[in-house]
């Protein structure tokens, strides 16, 4: 017996799979522009090996990059660029929750709605650097 999948699965997959196609396309431009030097970089590429052997917080140090969201400050630098796709992949699964939320509503989908905000909830927390974790 095949299973067939519900209206939200389906617009959960169609946003995720056409924010994945965005984000790669963001991911080649911004490479572009990166690799190419059509934007400069923060750290320039012929000093970029030095970097990588440092620690976290000693490579902060060198490249004068604060944790957290501000790297937003440098998008005018190609390295940091590259860093906007890459948000925009990490916020997409907040993007299809909320998406559903509408039609499980609808649905009167009690739990699921529960569930989704939840979700989204626990995202934005964690993305918005509240809670001192991670790299924030």
């Amino acid at each position: 017996m095949a299973l067939k999948a519900t209206e939200e699965q389906v617009l959960y997959a169609n946003i995720l799979n056409k924010g994945m196609l965005i984000g790669l396309v963001g991911l080649v431009v911004t490479f572009i522009l990166y690799g190419t030097g059509i934007l400069k970089p923060l750290i320039p590429l012929d000093q970029i090996q030095n970097y990588w052997v440092m620690s976290v917080h000693d490579y902060l140090g060198a490249s004068g990059i604060h944790t957290g969201w501000a790297w937003l400050s440098h998008l005018g630098k190609g390295d940091m660029l590259n860093l906007l796709p890459i948000a925009f992949l990490s916020l997409l699964t907040i993007i299809c929750y909320l998406a559903i939320l509408p039609g499980l509503i609808r649905k009167k989908d009690t739990a699921y709605v529960v569930l989704a905000v939840l979700e989204v909830l626990v995202l934005v927390l964690a993305a918005s650097g509240v809670l001192k974790s991670g790299g924030h």
